[in-house]
């Protein structure tokens, strides 16, 4: 990953809505959500909520499947973690010890994984 396409995909999520909607699809991944229960869920109108879908499957972060005469969408978890791992690969250095302490400061701590190896 690369700073212009990580932009990319900080742009798709800078809308609160569409921000919402990937957390929404997060928490349900694997399985995703179909349109209408994501509407239903976050109290969007199903139109205005179209074109934030769209922009998010545009992105990548977010793929759409047809089910019948539904549509549903599931959160792109790998890209994600690639995500975060581009913003954290060089934090302290490289020191993953002075990082760890970061990482057991912040709440954010309990879910990222403990970095292991590199002198550890």
């Amino acid at each position: 990953m690369d700073n212009k396409q990580a932009a990319k995909l900080f742009e798709a999520l800078s809308s609160d809505v569409r921000l919402a909607v990937f957390r929404l699809l997060v928490r349900d991944a694997p399985e995703g959500r179909v349109q209408g229960d994501i509407a239903a869920e976050l109290g969007i109108p199903s139109t205005n909520l179209s074109f934030h879908l769209k922009a998010l499957v545009h992105s990548g972060l977010v793929s759409v499947e047809r089910e019948g005469r539904f549509m549903r969408y599931k959160a792109a978890i790998p890209l994600m973690l690639e995500v975060i791992g581009f913003l954290t690969a060089q934090c302290c250095s490289g020191n993953p010890r002075l990082c760890q302490c970061y990482r057991d400061a912040s709440p954010a701590g309990r879910i990222l994984p403990r970095r292991v190896g590199q002198g550890d």
